[in-house]
């Protein structure tokens, strides 16, 4: 949920730190990598490559 869209202040805060967390997280695991995570569609194709080699074209495709 965004920030935005929390009905209470807790809510908010909640999801503020999520966001803040996974932002820290982002960030160290591109400096252990050495370059910077593939971000939206490039991200998809990334995780479905390595999961099976095929990208999610192919997979559709048969």
């Amino acid at each position: 949920m965004g920030i935005e869209q929390a009905p209470t202040e807790k809510g908010k805060d909640s999801a503020r730190g999520l966001q803040d967390s996974s932002r820290s997280e982002e960030e160290r695991v591109e400096d252990s990598k050495g370059s910077d995570l593939a971000k939206g569609a490039d991200r998809v194709d990334e995780r479905s490559r390595s999961s099976d080699g095929r990208g999610p074209g192919e997979k559709q495709i048969g």
